[in-house]
């Protein structure tokens, strides 16, 4: 990709600045989770943030993601930001959450994203401009954690070589760090074939491409899960809860 001088300048700037404030190789004891609950309730949150909590359900994402101050961590698909800023609250005062999205979609969302970096909720995000199948510059590694929610299926429509970007992200992950995915149930059996139809994708498809990058599986959420889902209805302005899957992995030590 060639580089958007403008992005690298606005990359190079927050890079400084997160060195400034002593937020880069951050070492020592391990840090304590915040209360998460504290978290989603401060008060200069936005109001449409708080909206978007109601349909997003965060706390339980958060308890099994377990993000804590001083983590580098890169958020996938960050679209406007929403999910990118709670990973950046919760690891304040010394870490990092980056936004990726990628250069050539979705231009009212990377403004949003670029708006919520000069808001105090967002002082440590660094917004990327990137594709997914190279979503880090060289620079950027030993990651604590990568975040990538209910967008991983849209990829498999995309121009994306997902097992390149699969690569990618482990290998921008530190020795031990951690991925946590969530996506909208497809059918089992069903793969990526109502990607772009649905908006779904099979949970064992998906968990196969990211085993087969390197990634150890290590445990499966079902706070966003709803059973009754018939799993053949657009995710998009669902008439019914759709179920959800929330895998976590690793890669190994």
């Amino acid at each position: 990709m060639i580089p958007n001088p403008q992005h690298s300048i606005r990359y190079g700037a927050a890079f400084a600045v997160a060195a400034a404030l002593g937020i880069l190789g951050v070492t020592g004891a391990p840090a304590q989770a915040p209360n998460y609950t504290a978290l989603i309730a401060a008060p200069d949150r936005s109001e449409a943030d708080r909206t978007a909590d109601k349909r997003r359900d965060p706390i339980p994402f958060l308890n099994f993601a377990g993000l804590k101050p001083g983590m580098k961590v890169l958020d996938m698909g960050a679209g406007g930001g929403y999910s990118t800023e709670l990973v950046a609250r919760a690891v304040l005062p010394n870490g990092i959450a980056y936004g990726q999205n990628p250069p050539d979609q979705f231009e009212r969302a990377r403004q949003a994203l670029d708006a919520r970096t000069k808001t105090p909720g967002g002082k440590n995000i660094i917004a990327l401009v990137r594709p997914y199948d190279d979503p880090v510059p060289a620079d950027v590694r030993d990651l604590d954690m990568i975040t990538y929610l209910f967008f991983y299926h849209d990829t498999a429509y995309l121009e994306v070589d997902r097992a390149k970007m699969n690569k990618k992200m482990f290998d921008a992950l530190k020795p031990g760090g951690t991925m946590v995915i969530a996506d909208h149930s497809a059918k089992a059996g069903e793969g990526a074939s109502v990607a772009k139809t649905l908006h779904r994708i099979d949970e064992a498809l998906l968990r196969k491409e990211v085993e087969g990058a390197g990634f150890k599986f290590v445990a499966a959420g079902d706070f966003w899960r709803h059973p009754d889902d018939t799993r053949d209805f657009s995710t998009n302005r669902p008439p019914h809860p759709v179920d959800e899957f929330a895998l976590k992995f690793e890669r190994p030590r």
